[in-house]
């Protein structure tokens, strides 16, 4: 995929007022500080479109971006630790699951994993979460800047993850210093998004 436009359209907080246009929209969440705005910078090759910040909880907003005009990016914000009052990280989480439940046009929700660390258990709740609510998923292991750090740690995650799961989601292993993982996820967003255009097709038919 070579992506020709990304543009920031708006931010809500709540999930009735997102765009009403039917275009698939790909949903990308992690622990604050996680490196999702450094991802979604290096997916569109666009280096300011996220805003990067060493605060955590610097997003608190539903962001869609516009990719091609044919399908949306959602950067969501982060779930654990930030700089805010409990009562913020509460409302952000409501928001945030209510989008996720409820958002028809929601292909899949990317979550980034820090694979520089042990297993957390705020990431294997949430992903508990996602499963039993039927909500698609798949994990983005971040900051794998150097492999042979982080391989232990992102096999470990793997291993804690199969305890409870028959099996594994699609996953990644990204970083934004040496762009691997680029490819590969916007691959799986073509592939996604060719599946639904060849379903409208036959429906059409």
């Amino acid at each position: 995929m070579i992506i020709h436009t990304a543009e920031f359209t708006c931010s809500y907080v709540d999930w009735k007022k997102c765009p009403k246009e039917h275009v698939p929209e790909y949903a990308f969440i992690g622990r604050s500080n996680v490196g999702k705005s450094s991802l979604i910078n290096t997916l569109t090759e666009r280096k300011g479109l996220a805003k990067i910040s060493n605060t955590p909880g610097k997003t608190q907003c539903i962001n869609f971006f516009s990719i091609n005009k044919e399908w949306n990016l959602v950067d969501l914000p982060g779930y654990g630790y930030a700089k805010t009052s409990k009562k913020n990280r509460e409302l952000w989480m409501k928001f945030t699951k209510d989008y996720l439940r409820r958002r028809e046009q929601l292909q899949n929700v990317f979550v980034l994993i820090d694979g520089r660390i042990d297993p957390q258990n705020v990431d294997l709740d949430f992903i508990q979460w996602l499963g039993e609510n039927g909500i698609p998923f798949s994990l983005v292991f971040t900051k794998n800047d150097k492999p042979k750090k982080t391989f232990k740690n992102i096999e470990n995650f793997k291993e804690t993850l199969l305890e409870t799961w028959e099996e594994l989601p699609v996953n990644f292993i990204t970083s934004s210093v040496t762009n691997v993982g680029r490819e590969d996820i916007l691959a799986y967003i073509d592939q996604v998004n060719e599946a639904i255009a060849n379903d409208i097709d036959l429906e059409e038919e």
